[in-house]
């Protein structure tokens, strides 16, 4: 009687890389071979602004949650910041769909090396890891659709919180203290520059990351601001040597609605001190 087997492949010996096998075995499921034909940039949903920030122990992803599609808003509640491992997070900017499936791809190499190897990925490993994804990237980025996502996390071997940029070639860049990517990002990295200080607190961290996210909503259109109405606000993940943890949305709104309470009085936020900041 003849049994349903799986091919050879399946269980022959090879890469701990989830993404090398599928290469070998399905490419077209990989993002990388769609080919669209012309510039696609207006007909998808694009996500904005993602900010990170380090702290005492650990770091912070957070993102706003407006995507648009050319000039109208797309969703107003999107999720843009994901946990990659137990110990990384990834937010994205740029193309919604093809973004998220980047995640989910990223999410089921790092699974998958841990099954065959028996152990993680170092922290650089990781980073690398991610890079060789956007790179694969590159075709669907010249038509447009391109994926710059922003990647964190604690660094075990460290014990510190660590951020890597991205360009859509697939470079790799290690930021200190904080950085943004998206359409915002040079007003909330304007305001991260102002408002961030070595050895913060996570609670402060998490202050600093809001007003960084309102201030990018306040001078570009497609970064979505603290919506009181309707109570969406960023989502923000914290890792530490505990692991990583979205923080609740009740404990995100209470920080928010005090922040909004704050630019009532002071439009243009904390002003930072003359002297540098020195204490």
């Amino acid at each position: 009687m003849n049994e349903a087997r799986l091919p050879g492949a399946y269980s022959a010996p090879g890469s701990a890389s989830f993404t090398d096998f599928l290469t070998s075995q399905a490419p077209d499921l990989l993002p990388l071979n769609r080919n669209l034909g012309k510039d696609a940039s207006d007909l998808a949903p694009h996500g904005t602004t993602i900010v990170a920030v380090t702290f005492a122990g650990g770091v912070l992803l957070a993102g706003d949650r407006r995507a648009t599609m050319g000039n109208m808003i797309a969703s107003r509640d999107i999720q843009k910041v994901f946990p990659a491992d137990e110990f990384s997070a990834v937010g994205i900017a740029g193309t919604a769909g093809l973004a998220v499936e980047m995640v989910r791809l990223f999410q089921t190499e790092l699974e998958h090396y841990e099954k065959i190897e028996g152990t993680t990925l170092s922290f650089d490993g990781k980073a690398n890891r991610l890079s060789g994804l956007i790179r694969n990237n590159l075709a669907m980025a010249m038509q447009g659709l391109a994926v710059v996502p922003l990647f964190a996390g604690y660094d075990q071997a460290t014990g510190v919180g660590r951020i890597f940029s991205y360009d859509v070639t697939g470079g790799r860049y290690e930021e200190t203290g904080f950085h943004s990517v998206g359409s915002g990002s040079v007003f909330a990295r304007g305001s991260l520059k102002k408002l961030y200080r070595d050895g913060l607190s996570a609670e402060d961290a998490v202050t600093v990351a809001i007003q960084a996210l309102y201030d990018a909503a306040d001078d570009d259109s497609a970064t979505g601001g603290p919506d009181l109405t309707r109570r969406i606000f960023p989502v923000i993940h914290l890792i530490s040597s505990s692991g990583g943890v979205r923080v609740p949305d009740t404990q995100v709104a209470a920080v928010a609605d005090a922040v909004v309470a704050g630019r009532m009085t002071s439009p243009n936020g904390p002003i930072a001190e003359l002297d540098g900041g020195a204490r």
